[in-house]
């Protein structure tokens, strides 16, 4: 039986290459190393006052530097490529009756077609196929069975699903979010580029920009391109296992249009850097470029499903720089953050940022993180 190494150790082995530590890699690397301390009243409740409100937390090159998003210009480059997701957050969730009276409430996951989606649904009895609802007063829906840990609805009305959505749904603020959502959100938990309909939850990073911030960054020559990951609820799961290599990662669907390619290309060819706005366009970028290098192809427009469940050790192929927001502890995005920038590096970040207090989550701060050398 080979030498058990130190999880931190495997880490670095894995970073560097050697493929000998992929199997102490996916066997030690424990759970509960991802995990940190955060005061309550550091989960933000609301966003700032104005989009671009928040403070920065910069790390490259070993450095932390404390800045603000107000400061974004002088930290990209001309040259440089912004990434963005431009899904849009549905009104996925909608209260209503059972046909027996009960209460139940429903999340929308993703919709299927015209009248079909999946979706969770909260009841105080599990609903069987068959069972017919009355949503928000009004939406006839007939519950045709279960798939995994999801129910497959058909809303029978005429309306197709995304209209009964908007018309009657309400903005799904994640559970960490303790209000009810108002007006305020369903402008600020959208993003001011959210363009197509199919996500759950904001990609949290782009929240941040203003139209004056990209047109300030396009000025300097920093230009931009968009990809689509339709954010799922199982993004706020943290990880239960014990071992990080027994986490089964949800399924979210994503596209990368030609345009978005050859822009890449275009930025490196002089020598630009890549910058994911948000671990979903990363996540939807390392995707493609991982199924483009499976198949001996190069990198190229791409849709489909990933489950891609990046961790530390990952080998990095598109993304040079990544602005992100602080995530939760013991989740697959706090993973793949310590996978960018080093583990040991991201921790100890986390834990300045407590004590410098800094606001955490979808409505908080952000983080602009330099990818590391030895990490991809």
């Amino acid at each position: 039986m080979p030498e058990r190494h130190e999880a931190t150790d495997i880490i670095a082995a894995c970073s560097l290459g050697d493929s000998r530590h992929l199997y102490f890699l996916k066997t030690f690397v424990r759970t509960d190393q991802f995990d940190f301390d955060l005061p309550e009243h550091l989960i933000a409740q609301h966003p700032p006052a104005q989009r671009g409100g928040s403070r920065l937390l910069h790390l490259h090159d070993g450095q932390r530097d404390h800045r603000h998003f107000t400061d974004l210009p002088e930290l990209l480059r001309a040259g440089d490529l912004l990434v963005l997701n431009d899904t849009r957050v549905l009104k996925a969730r909608l209260f209503g009756v059972k046909q027996s009276g009960g209460q139940v409430e429903v999340l929308v996951e993703r919709v299927l077609n015209e009248h079909e989606a999946l979706a969770q649904v909260r009841a105080s009895k599990s609903p069987r196929a068959g069972t017919h609802l009355l949503l928000a007063g009004e939406l006839p829906v007939e519950v045709l069975g279960r798939e995994s840990e999801f129910y497959r609805l058909r809303f029978t009305g005429k309306e197709s699903v995304h209209d009964a959505l908007e018309r009657c749904g309400h903005l799904p603020l994640p559970p960490y979010i303790t209000h009810a959502a108002g007006e305020e959100d369903d402008s600020r938990y959208q993003t001011v580029f959210a363009r197509e309909p199919g996500a759950v939850a904001a990609p949290t990073a782009g929240l941040h920009f203003d139209e004056a911030m990209l047109a300030t960054l396009n000025a300097r020559g920093v230009r931009s391109a968009q990809v689509t990951l339709h954010v799922g609820a199982g993004t706020f799961k943290p990880v239960r296992a014990e071992n990080i290599s027994e986490h089964v990662m949800h399924s979210e669907r994503y596209s990368i249009p030609q345009a978005t390619v050859e822009a890449i290309r275009e930025t490196r060819a002089r020598g630009g850097r890549v910058v994911a706005v948000g671990t979903t366009s990363l996540r939807a970028l390392e995707s493609a470029a991982a199924k483009s290098a499976a198949s001996g192809s190069e990198f190229s427009a791409d849709s489909g499903e990933t489950n891609i469940f990046i961790t530390p050790g990952y080998r990095f192929r598109v993304v040079d720089v990544l602005l992100t927001n602080f995530h939760l502890p013991r989740s697959t995005l706090l993973m793949l953050v310590c996978a960018f920038g080093g583990m040991d590096e991201l921790l100890t970040a986390y834990r300045e940022a407590v004590a410098q207090g800094y606001r955490f989550f979808s409505y908080g701060d952000a983080m602009l993180i330099e990818r590391q050398a030895r990490a991809g």
